[in-house]
């Protein structure tokens, strides 16, 4: 029963969490977006309806649609701060939590140019998942920093996450590498991108799991294409992982393979 529960957790674990463009075309918490505002306060609101929400190439919907939008504020200095939300299912297809249908993300961070072609961006960032969770579940709710540094349209960016992670207790140390590109055709309005991901689950009930034969550390991979349409961006984005699948796995759940290769569409909007 005990190991029911842990599973169960896990599941969890794997299912949460910003976009940041990583998991879709649209752009997440603002992360990929490296451009310093020239006015000394900036507020900028984003919405996006996408066909299925991916994080870190796992469906966080059952592989069903998702209504996303998000606040931001950021300074000239290069200091940011926003709210994020989108609508989740991976709480309660896993039987951690009731009444948790929603993520809803804070973060603030600073980023900045240097040496002309080189960007870097630091910050922190809290994942919320209010519900009502089964008795001896460790909620969804986590907390990371992060820490990126690009040249021109490359990225490369480390996540760490600072202790119970996505419903996965005792997860301290667990993080995320990610390596992304995103080139702009002049003239166009088309942007390409490409990125690789892994995944990395630490800490004690961690390495239980992987002593057991099964582990939650995956690889994901997408490509994706997006155009602009006088602010409205159409995007489409293919993803896939590694991730283990089948009755029993962190990723098999209801059925689905929350993990298999997935094309996304989304529309987004920002004001």
């Amino acid at each position: 029963m005990q190991r029911t529960k842990l599973l169960l957790a896990v599941l969890g674990t794997l299912f949460a969490l910003p976009a940041l463009a990583e998991d879709t075309a649209a752009t997440k918490h603002k992360e990929d977006t490296h451009t310093i505002p020239t006015s000394s306060h900036t507020l900028t609101s984003n919405v996006s309806l996408v066909s299925d929400y991916l994080y870190r190439g796992i469906s966080q919907t059952g592989q069903k649609p998702a209504l996303q939008g998000g606040f931001d504020y950021a300074r000239s200095s290069g200091f940011y701060a926003g709210v994020w939300g989108s609508n989740i299912s991976w709480l309660s297809d896993a039987g951690v939590a009731a009444n948790a249908s929603l993520e809803l993300d804070t973060y603030f961070g600073f980023k900045s140019t240097f040496a002309e072609d080189f960007s870097y961006d630091v910050g922190y960032l809290r994942y919320n998942y209010p519900g009502t969770y089964t008795p001896g579940a460790t909620k969804g709710d986590t907390d990371e920093i992060y820490g990126l540094i690009g040249y021109k349209w490359v990225t490369l960016k480390y996540s760490h996450s600072l202790g119970d992670t996505f419903g996965m207790a005792n997860a301290d140390g667990t993080s995320y590498i990610d390596l992304s590109a995103s080139y702009a055709i002049a003239d166009t309005g088309i942007t390409l991108g490409a990125h690789v991901g892994k995944q990395t689950y630490k800490g004690t009930t961690a390495d239980a799991l992987d002593a057991a034969g099964t582990t939650a550390t995956y690889t994901d991979y997408k490509l994706s294409a997006s155009k602009d349409f006088g602010g409205y961006i159409l995007g489409l984005a293919y993803s896939d992982t590694n991730a283990k699948d089948g009755a029993g796995q962190f990723y098999h759940v209801l059925n689905k393979d929350l993990g298999r290769g997935t094309a996304v569409l989304s529309l987004s909007r920002s004001f």
